[in-house]
C-alpha cells in the first residue's frame, strides 16, 4: 500500500479513512498502553503509525491529540517531523487549532522549530492570519524569537504584512465584481491579519527590521503594494523615531520614492500626503540620484502630486 501524507488524507466529509476509523480512541486507559498504535494495528501504513499525532491534530481531535502527544513525549518524539518538516505543533498552527497548540506547548513542544522553508510557528500564524493561535504562542510564557528569519529572510512581522497586502489586493480586485457581496470572508481575513500585526508589534516585534533580499521594512512593503489601510496603521504607531522609520532606505529607495512610483494607483496621492505629514523627506535621493518627485508620472496627475509634494509645510497633521 502506498504511503500517504497526513495532508493527503481526505477527511473533509467528517469521515476518517478506514485505517483511522479502526484505531481505538485515546482514552485515559489507552494512555498507559505500551505503544502508540495497538499491536493489532501494526499492519497500518508506516506513516500512520509515525504521524498519528499529526493526523489527530490536523483533524482537530484535541483529546486524541493530547493522549498521543503524551505518549510521544515519553518516547522522545513529540517534535517528530513529517516530509515537509512540520512537527505536530506546526501542523496545529497551520490547521488553526489554538487549543491543541496550547496543549502541545504545555507538554514541551519546541516553539523554535521550523519547517523546510524556515517557517516557525509564529511565521505560520502570521502568514495565515490566525490571531487566536498567535495569542496562545505569545502568551504561553515561553521565550519566542520575534525576529526569527525564515529562509527568505523574513520575520513573522514581514510575513504578516505581505499576507495582509495579498488579502487587501484581493478585496480591491473583487470590490467591483458580483462576488464581492457574497465574499465577506476576505474582509474577515484582513481584520484577522491586522490583528496579528498588532499582536506582534505589542509583543515587541521591531518595525525597523529589514528583510534580507532588498532591505525593505514593513512600511516599504505596505507602500509598494499600495496598501493604504496598513500604511495608515503603521503611521499611527507611537514611535519615538517615526521620522527615521519613514525615511529608512531599501536599496536606496525611501517609502516616499516607492509611493511616487505607484503610477495608476488610486491611493498614490493619499499615500504621499500621509508620508509627508509624518516626516518623509522629499529631498532624499536614491541610488540613481532621483528625488521622489522625479519618479512621479507625467501628465496632470503627476503635476498635481508634484505640486503638493514640495509644499509639506502647508499639509495638515493626521
Amino acid at each position: 500500500q502506498a504511503t500517504q501524507t497526513w495532508e493527503q488524507l481526505d477527511m473533509t466529509d467528517g469521515k476518517f479513512p478506514a485505517f483511522i476509523r479502526h484505531i481505538p480512541p485515546f482514552s485515559s486507559a489507552a494512555r498507559s498502553h505500551s505503544c502508540l498504535v495497538p499491536p493489532s494495528h501494526q499492519t497500518l501504513p508506516r506513516l500512520d503509525r509515525c504521524f498519528i499525532l499529526h493526523i489527530y491534530t490536523a483533524k482537530g481531535l484535541r483529546e486524541y491529540a493530547f493522549a498521543a502527544a503524551e505518549k510521544l513525549r515519553e518516547l522522545g518524539k513529540l517534535d517528530s517531523k513529517e516530509h515537509k518538516g512540520k512537527t505536530a505543533l506546526l501542523v496545529a498552527v497551520t490547521a488553526s487549532q489554538p487549543d491543541i497548540v496550547q496543549d502541545l506547548l504545555s507538554l514541551g513542544a519546541d516553539i523554535s522549530i521550523c519547517d523546510v522553508n524556515g517557517q516557525t510557528a509564529l511565521h505560520l500564524a502570521a502568514t495565515y492570519g490566525f490571531p487566536r493561535v498567535m495569542q496562545v504562542i505569545l502568551f504561553a510564557g515561553l521565550r519566542v524569537d520575534l525576529e526569527a528569519r525564515n529562509f527568505e529572510g523574513l520575520t513573522p512581522l514581514h510575513c504578516a504584512v505581505i499576507s495582509h497586502c495579498a488579502t487587501m489586493k484581493a478585496i480591491n480586485a473583487s470590490s467591483s465584481s458580483s462576488t464581492w457581496l457574497a465574499d465577506g470572508s476576505l474582509q474577515t481575513q484582513a481584520e484577522d491579519k491586522l490583528m496579528c500585526l498588532r499582536l506582534l508589534i505589542n509583543a515587541g516585534a521591531s518595525v525597523l527590521s529589514q528583510e534580507i533580499k532588498s532591505n525593505k521594512t514593513v512600511l516599504h512593503l505596505a507602500v509598494k503594494e499600495g496598501n493604504i489601510q496598513l500604511v495608515r496603521f503603521l503611521l499611527s504607531l507611537q514611535l519615538s523615531n517615526m521620522q527615521a522609520f519613514i525615511n529608512m532606505k531599501a536599496h536606496g529607495h525611501t517609502a516616499l520614492h516607492m509611493a511616487a512610483g505607484l503610477h495608476g494607483s488610486p491611493f498614490q496621492e493619499e499615500l504621499i500626503r500621509l508620508l509627508l505629514s509624518r516626516g518623509a523627506d522629499p529631498s532624499i535621493r536614491n541610488l540613481e540620484n532621483d528625488q521622489p518627485a522625479h519618479l512621479l508620472q507625467s501628465g496632470d496627475t503627476g503635476e498635481k502630486v508634484r505640486g503638493f509634494s514640495l509644499l509639506t509645510t502647508s499639509l495638515p497633521d493626521v
